[in-house]
């Protein structure tokens, strides 16, 4: 099990603010900052659990290319976008953050920065079409499917659950908490899994009871969206 899978998480079924919340610029920075926070957070919790199976070094990475992104967010014009942030954070992780997770959580980004285009702020089908669009962007680049015991594992139960939620008519908050939870949830199920994909593939059985640490990022990527919302 990996030790403080949500640090300061709202949870499951936390309460959300009766006002809608508006997913802007203000939202999408703020998110990426907790994220930051987050995943320094969860520094030596991520390497633990890489250490395990991979290199090692996941959690070194993923703190590294957030804490890059930081100093951009400062003093950006009327005219940013949450696309335009998204695209900032693609571009700062594939430049500064190694191994794999540099390029497939960089081409996520880009592919949402694409998803949502020159919207100010995302209603709960353009949030759906991010989410989609951040999921088919590590496929493409990862080759990756359900099953494989990587991030993806993850990520697709977060897209269908927000999906599905955002079918029934739920507001965006309930939409957004339903992919931290389902995201939470696909990343304890790659602990019995063999890898298929990664440097784990070469542990074979070995792998089995090891969670995967990017699948385990993923999570806490959408928790700390999940939270922001939880907190209006």
């Amino acid at each position: 099990m990996a030790p403080n899978d949500e640090p300061g998480a709202a949870g499951s079924g936390a309460a959300l603010s009766n006002a809608a919340p508006r997913l802007d610029t203000g939202w999408t920075i703020r998110w990426i900052r907790r994220s930051a926070e987050v995943l320094a957070a969860n520094r030596a919790a991520l390497n633990t659990l890489d250490r395990d199976i991979g290199d090692g070094d996941h959690g070194e990475n993923m703190d590294r290319g957030f804490q890059a992104i930081l100093p951009k967010l400062e003093g950006l014009d009327d005219e940013t976008t949450p696309g335009s942030v998204l695209k900032i954070v693609a571009t700062t992780l594939i430049s500064t953050v190694g191994g794999a997770a540099g390029p497939l959580y960089g081409t996520a980004f880009l592919k949402a920065a694409g998803a949502v285009g020159a919207a100010q702020s995302l209603d709960a089908t353009a949030l759906v079409a991010l989410l989609t669009a951040a999921r088919d962007g590590i496929v493409l680049r990862g080759k990756a499917v359900e099953g494989d015991k990587t991030m993806i594992d993850a990520w697709t139960p977060a897209v269908n659950a927000a999906s599905a939620a955002q079918t029934a008519g739920s507001p965006i908050g309930a939409v957004l908490l339903a992919a931290a939870d389902a995201a939470a949830q696909g990343a304890q199920a790659t602990e019995p899994l063999v890898a298929r994909k990664g440097r784990a593939s070469y542990l074979g059985e070995r792998a089995i009871g090891h969670r995967d640490p990017g699948s385990q990022s993923t999570s806490l990527l959408l928790r700390a969206a999940a939270d922001l919302i939880a907190q209006h």
